[in-house]
């Protein structure tokens, strides 16, 4: 059989959402447990399973400019109530950028009326959230990390560092420590350059990707299209 320079492995996924430009607020959250649940209940006289905490603000964000903080529990935005993250991230995602919106926070001392005013958000994170929608998660890597002599002049590499289960993505064959190569037959030149081509990606339309899977010589396989929910 016979062998070739590099693993090219066509992919076809199922893009499940939409990557248009969002909302960007700059934090990292979680949902609340249900001792911080019972607490806050307690405390602040909210029903059960309300709000979410800021784990991190990110630094040049939105949020960073404002008077947000680590260990806030937000508990309404843009006049909307928020009851869990994705409710947080769809309400954010779907916000107006022009004009400064009113957040409310619980804090020990009580419940804060904070502003922020949005951000487009940065195409490396569009990027990651497409990735996660179709089930894979991406870190940059140098040539020389990739464990030979990297046959292409790239600045970065974007490697699979997880594939979850039961994704499109793992239906699809991806694996961890596959390298992207090819996003819809167009070759990467970085991982800034394969984040701009997934956060283009039309919701519902298919992925076609090619990865390099190991430092050695490999043979491509084609994998069918998985069926759309």
């Amino acid at each position: 059989m016979k062998r070739v320079a590099a693993l090219a492995l066509p992919l076809v996924l199922l893009l499940a959402a939409s990557a248009q430009a969002q909302g960007w607020l700059g934090v990292r959250i979680r949902d609340l447990s249900e001792m911080e649940m019972d607490e806050i209940s307690a405390r602040h006289g909210i029903r059960e399973g309300y709000g979410v905490v800021i784990v991190a603000v990110l630094e040049n964000s939105p949020a960073a400019r404002s008077a947000i903080r680590a260990g806030d529990v937000v508990v309404g935005f843009a006049g909307r109530p928020i009851v869990d993250s994705r409710t947080f991230q769809r309400v954010v995602g779907n916000a107006p950028l022009d004009r400064d919106l009113a957040l409310t926070v619980l804090r020990n001392d009580g419940r804060r009326q904070l502003k922020v005013r949005l951000a487009p958000m940065p195409v490396e994170i569009v990027g990651e959230r497409v990735a996660a929608e179709l089930g894979f998660a991406l870190r940059e890597a140098s040539p020389g990390q990739a464990g030979s002599t990297w046959p292409d002049p790239v600045d970065s590499l974007s490697v699979v560092v997880d594939v979850f289960p039961g994704s499109e993505a793992e239906r699809g064959g991806l694996e961890p420590g596959d390298v992207l190569r090819l996003i819809n037959d167009e070759p990467l030149r970085s991982f800034r350059h394969a984040a701009q081509l997934l956060a283009r990606l039309p919701a519902g339309e298919a992925i076609r990707l090619v990865v390099r899977r190991g430092p050695e010589d490999a043979v491509p396989l084609i994998l069918a299209r998985p069926a759309s929910r």
